[in-house]
């Protein structure tokens, strides 16, 4: 694999206070090495809130909000998980719609652990064979999603993974996903 394959792509990073810290960091420190761009769009300017568990952990600069930007804007996006993060952002309409968008315009995903909640909101995972914590398999299975326990799973440019221990297989996988760009498939 090339370092540089991502060179040209702009990847936008959807969090807000209560993001597990490891699943911001390592993504986007694995997608910036790919030469990527990387935006950190949040739901309010300043700084959000990592965590690291259940610990307070470091604050992290906004890039944008999210009112400021459009999934037009970006060529992927990554969802890091958390239990408060992806809970405040489900009840974001603007949030939700960025994330439809993605979908919309069949670009890739990536979210991990808790992430897929957004997903759920969103209503892009019909059909989809996804995982993510074992929490929410059943809000994803209501949502018509094919929950499995593995690693790291791939579905037409959607890449979701259950937690930290996934990260390296996540990371990988997203950078391909994110080279190979635009699945004509996955419009939802």
């Amino acid at each position: 694999m090339s370092q540089k394959q991502l060179t040209g792509k702009k990847i936008a990073f959807l969090a807000t206070d209560g993001f597990e810290q490891v699943e911001l960091t390592k993504p986007w420190e694995a997608i910036k090495n790919a030469d990527a761009d990387v935006e950190l769009i949040s739901i309010k300017t300043g700084a959000i809130q990592g965590m690291n568990h259940f610990d307070k952990g470091d604050m992290f600069t906004v890039d944008k909000t999210i009112d400021s930007v459009s999934a037009e804007d970006y060529d992927g996006l990554v969802l890091p998980g958390g239990l408060a993060n992806p809970d405040t952002l489900r009840r974001n309409e603007s949030c939700v719609d960025f994330v439809r968008d993605f979908f919309k315009q069949g670009k890739p995903v990536a979210a991990i652990c808790h992430a897929p909640w957004t997903l759920v909101e969103a209503d892009v995972v019909q059909g989809r064979k996804v995982t993510s914590w074992p929490s929410l398999q059943t809000d994803l299975k209501n949502a018509g999603a094919n929950w499995v326990d593995e690693e790291c799973v791939c579905d037409q440019g959607l890449v979701t993974s259950r937690n930290p221990d996934d990260l390296p297989a996540f990371c990988q996988k997203a950078i391909e996903e994110f080279a190979e760009g635009v699945h004509a498939e996955q419009h939802a």
